[in-house]
């Protein structure tokens, strides 16, 4: 049973609320003694989540940015230890999306993804990558029925505990957590967010954290994650191509994705002028290797393409497709890029 109780001392706080707890410890609301000021502290309940705790003061403390939670206090030498920050007073995204479902607001989705992508430019500026990006590591000042007049400045990223250098949630405590893969790789992060190459224990950038940014908003605008080859706009027919475009421009292999948060913040212009189109995504990079014109239209096509680009025509002889949502996939890929599928075996 947890030692915490309301009415606890805590460096200059007492403890109010329990908000959330699971497996890395607990969160609570908690009032300054003094002042009445509110904040939000976390309180890992096993020794061996101490160091998660000051990775994660550290990282923060360092990121000065009106889209991620503030940093006020840490001790991890306490008894108990604890970090305290700011108190967001609203749900988490998590909350909005369960609630609103396929009827969440599209220009509130392209404003939280907007707040969200400039707290993850600070921190990729600073040379941290998030790894855990999800709905309930981002926070809301307003409730899900009234997403109307949602500003970007109303979002909070919080939950840096897995993030790695080169208000709180119940649900970023108990959803994520650390792996091995099976070539006994740690990999850690909420599995339904991670990469490809975060579930395969590879080195991550920042493109990492916008592959979850693109579930994050195929969430928003449909109410489900993406599964197998579904846009946005095949479940929810008022979503604009732009929108289609931008998520595919995340959630994709690494090589194709947007290379770095402004790119996809400048698809996402929050004015556009009347009659002017949105800004689209960038045209994917280049890809390394060379491979023999396609048959049909004698046009230049990557060597592991299994179709043809700009005809259509089949280029392999066996077309590699998931067994669980037949997404087509490069027969390279360890996992299925749309639904997270062990590709050991493949459907013909």
């Amino acid at each position: 049973m947890s030692a915490l109780r309301e009415g606890l001392r805590i460096s200059n706080y007492l403890l109010e609320q329990r908000l959330g707890a699971g497996s890395f410890g607990e969160v609570w609301r908690a009032k300054h003694h003094v002042f009445g000021d509110l904040v939000a502290i976390k309180v890992p309940t096993d020794a061996q989540f101490v160091r998660n705790l000051q990775r994660e003061g550290v990282a923060v403390h360092g990121l000065k940015h009106a889209n991620i939670v503030r940093a006020i206090d840490l001790d991890p030498y306490a008894d108990p230890p604890y970090f305290i920050m700011e108190f967001v007073d609203g749900p988490s995204l998590r909350e909005a999306i369960d609630e609103r479902g396929a009827s969440f607001p599209i220009p509130a989705a392209v404003a939280i993804m907007r707040g969200i992508l400039h707290g993850l430019t600070a921190a990729h500026d600073a040379g941290l990558i998030h790894r855990d990006v999800k709905p309930a590591n981002i926070l809301l000042h307003q409730p899900p029925k009234d997403l109307t007049s949602i500003s970007e400045q109303s979002i909070k990223i919080t939950d840096f505990g897995l993030g790695h250098a080169g208000g709180v949630t119940t649900q970023s405590i108990m959803q994520s957590g650390s792996m091995l893969t099976d070539e006994g790789r740690s990999i850690a992060g909420t599995l339904a967010y991670m990469s490809p190459e975060q579930k395969e224990g590879n080195d991550l950038d920042p493109r990492s954290d916008l592959y979850a940014c693109g579930i994050i908003l195929f969430e928003m605008l449909t109410g489900e994650r993406p599964q197998g080859s579904d846009w946005p706009s095949s479940l929810r027919r008022e979503v604009p191509e732009y929108l289609d475009q931008v998520f595919r421009a995340c959630y994709t292999h690494r090589d194709r994705r947007y290379p770095t948060t402004k790119e996809m913040l400048a698809a996402l212009a929050s004015t556009v002028e009347p009659g002017a189109l949105p800004v689209p995504p960038p045209p994917p990079p280049p890809r390394s290797g060379n491979g023999s014109p396609c048959p049909s239209c004698e046009r230049p096509v990557h060597a592991d393409d299994q179709f043809c680009i700009h005809c259509g025509h089949q280029l392999a002889a066996r077309v590699a497709r998931c067994s669980k949502c037949e997404a087509y996939v490069r027969p390279t890929d360890r996992f299925c890029i749309f639904c997270g599928n062990d590709l050991c075996v493949l459907k013909p």
